[in-house]
């Protein structure tokens, strides 16, 4: 590790100190070779006072066992109805792959705990069939989890619930680091699987609204993997109900869980709650940071110059894409001061890492947004190598250096910039 990666982890300890992280670990991620790695870094989140709940996943060892026993399992993720038969060889999938937890954090010197700690009933009858021994949560013991958490144990939640007869049932794992994360109000929910989530337009799509994971799974529902379906599905429901983030990540890469939770760009897919939520306004303070992400394209003169002084004075006019306090891009707002009914907006810009992922789309419309709040009528936009996008993405015209006032274009034409001007009509 570099002294630059360390300090890069550093400058996330404040943020996510005494959070609560709840982990769903998928049944073939248990028996990949990175798995001991995997929960070695899940140490390393625990030492630095990140609470951390751990829930697995036994399909595969379900399926295993069920044909070394010459047994044919009804169901192996907990969807379906589960037989007797199935019923008990999950629930020594699940003691096997508890055990093998934690045999591993207990080389790292890590206490843990397996707990019973969800309360769940009969799932009934599912499209006219009985789904037997197939449970539903009914109930997480919060208090007890909470009392683990906060004696620096992980929490190892099965894939096993319990009635209050004392009943056993097989739940889906999925489902229940959903209904853990939920009653926790945990930070953040993650997803080890073996995949990294969903790939748009030929790559890795790093984030996604509530609402743009739902437009996502309505048109593409016949090319996604039931269980990709179920996780984005899970993922829309945490955010609306109190957890902040969810990831979904691959867990057979090495450094996998790190990177995706110590790094801007991440290596997973992200859901997050609305597309607005991510943009603030500016404040004094983030000079140096707009300054610093704009700075390769201000040298390329994609962008006009500005001075740190120019900033301070003039933030207020900034917006800001932000996700767990990373500026990923921004976007400026200026109300001429001789005519209200006339806005520039400017410096339209998005981190290279981030590119391709909608952002600068939304930016552009939050700033469409804001103008017509302020009672603008003509939106101005000057550029020198973002034409065709403002044209294509926001619905801009070309026009003419008339359009600009006239302490604008005497700045315009002194810059010599030869920028295209481009206007939309907001009325």
């Amino acid at each position: 590790m570099q002294p630059s990666d360390l300090r890069g982890i550093l400058s996330y300890i404040t943020r996510f100190r005494d959070q609560t992280f709840i982990l769903s670990i998928d049944s073939k991620v248990v028996t990949d070779e990175n798995f001991s790695n995997l929960l070695i870094d899940t140490t390393v989140l625990r030492s630095l006072n990140i609470k951390i709940v751990l829930v697995y996943g036994i399909g595969h060892q379900v399926t295993t066992l069920a044909e070394k026993a010459g047994i044919k399992s009804s169901n192996v993720d907990a969807r379906g109805a589960t037989d007797r038969a199935t019923l008990d060889i999950s629930i020594q999938a699940a003691n096997q792959v508890a055990n093998d937890i934690m045999s591993k954090l207990s080389e790292v010197n890590q206490r843990a705990a397996i707990t019973n700690a969800i309360v769940a009933h009969p799932y009934g009858i599912k499209d006219g069939v009985d789904l037997l021994n197939t449970g539903k949560v009914e109930k997480v013991d919060v208090d007890f989890i909470i009392h683990l958490l906060d004696s620096s144990v992980i929490a190892i939640v099965p894939p096993i619930g319990y009635d209050r007869m004392g009943q056993t049932y097989r739940v889906n794992s999925d489902g229940v680091a959903l209904e853990v994360a939920e009653a926790l109000r945990a930070g953040k929910l993650m997803f080890v699987t073996t995949s990294n989530g969903v790939k748009s337009a030929g790559k890795l799509a790093a984030q996604f609204s509530v609402n743009e994971v739902e437009t996502f799974l309505k048109q593409n529902k016949k090319e996604v993997s039931d269980d990709l379906y179920w996780k984005l599905e899970h993922g829309m429901r945490a955010c609306r109900n109190g957890v902040s983030r969810v990831h979904i990540i691959d867990g057979t890469k090495d450094d996998s869980l790190l990177s995706e939770i110590f790094s801007n760009e991440g290596i997973g897919t992200m859901v997050y709650a609305n597309d607005y939520e991510a943009i603030r306004r500016a404040q004094k303070k983030d000079a140096r940071a707009i300054l610093r992400i704009i700075k390769d394209s201000v040298y390329l003169q994609e962008l006009l110059p500005r001075g740190k002084d120019e900033l301070e004075r003039q933030y207020e006019n900034w917006y800001l894409f932000e996700i767990d306090r990373n500026i990923l891009g921004c976007v400026m707002l200026h109300v001429f001061d001789d005519d209200s009914t006339l806005a520039e907006m400017g410096s339209l810009f998005v981190s290279h890492a981030h590119e391709n992922q909608g952002i600068g789309k939304k930016l552009l419309n939050f700033a469409e947004m804001k103008a017509r709040d302020l009672g603008v009528e003509r939106l101005l936009a000057l550029s020198t190598q973002a034409v065709n996008y403002l044209k294509q993405k926001g619905g801009y015209l070309e026009g003419g250096v008339d359009l600009l006032p006239q302490r604008r274009r005497e700045s315009y034409l002194q810059s010599k910039r030869n920028s295209k001007i481009l206007y939309k009509d907001l009325k």
